[in-house]
């Protein structure tokens, strides 16, 4: 028999080469993603960073560096409480900006067949782009946290290395699911610029970053605990406080249990090929 119809017999016409994960394939897809935006890291890395630095230079500029904030009942140097909520807050926002670009700018360029043809799976294509874009997310976080650092009087020591990390893998992972559904959605850059607009920053700004939900009235503390954002960065400012504006605990099952939905969610659209195959 010549190996023609060995291969011929073990893989019959029509059935599935890659029986289980196709490491190669999701491997080029992913340094596809990461070289994408590594190559103008500049603006895709860089830019971020000076951006939270600026915030911090406003912001304790404008409330006074030396004013301390109370973050469960403890008095922290408003400096090192703003440090790590801006740290999260441009790697939600970043990882939202990587994933949420790559198959609508398929879609508007008509490239999105190099997406949908190869062979890869639904799993295998969804774990490639939000790969790459919590990828970013953490390049991001180590420049910012870096940056931060040359800032007089901010002292951002990890404290809680597991509670750092699991903020920021299920933070990142949340708001790349969402860049993907947005970007499934979206016909053009305005769409997804709108949800840049109306609903990331919003919730981002909205999320305690910037001053701790104590002070707000009673009403707005309770919408604060319907922000996702809010338990994201309460729980990775706790990291490096012991502090936090939240029950951590809870924040984690919250941001755990989401990223389970909307995973699953984006999956089945993903799958069905919902506004990318006509």
């Amino acid at each position: 028999m010549s190996s023609q119809e060995q291969l011929s017999r073990q893989h019959p016409p029509g059935a599935p080469l890659f029986r289980r994960v196709n490491w190669g394939g999701l491997r080029t897809l992913y340094v596809k993603e990461v070289r994408r935006f590594f190559k103008v890291q500049l603006q895709t890395v860089w830019g971020p960073a000076v951006t939270a630095v600026l915030f911090m230079v406003i912001f304790t500029v404008a409330t006074g560096a030396r004013r301390p904030i109370l973050v469960g009942g403890t008095a922290v140097a408003f400096a090192d409480f703003l440090a790590p909520g801006l740290i999260m807050m441009q790697m939600l926002q970043n990882a939202f900006a990587n994933s949420s670009f790559s198959l609508l700018v398929g879609k508007i360029q008509g490239t999105i067949v190099d997406y949908l043809m190869p062979p890869l799976s639904t799993g295998e294509l969804l774990a490639g782009l939000v790969g790459g874009a919590v990828t970013r997310a953490f390049c991001i976080g180590g420049a910012v946290f870096l940056v931060v650092q040359l800032w007089p009087g901010v002292h951002v020591v990890p404290r809680h290395p597991l509670a750092i990390l699991y903020f920021a893998l299920t933070g990142s992972v949340f708001l790349s699911l969402l860049g993907v559904l947005t970007s499934m959605w979206a016909e053009k850059f305005d769409h997804a610029a709108s949800v840049t607009n109306f609903v990331i920053a919003p919730l981002s700004l909205l999320s305690g970053t910037f001053y701790s939900i104590d002070r707000l009235a009673p009403a707005f503390q309770t919408i604060s605990h319907f922000n996702p954002f809010f338990y994201i960065i309460s729980g990775f400012r706790y990291g490096f406080l012991l502090e936090a504006d939240s029950n951590v605990a809870l924040g984690a099952v919250v941001i755990g249990a989401i990223d389970v939905v909307f995973g699953l969610l984006v999956y089945r659209l993903l799958a069905s090929g919902w506004r990318l195959k006509s």
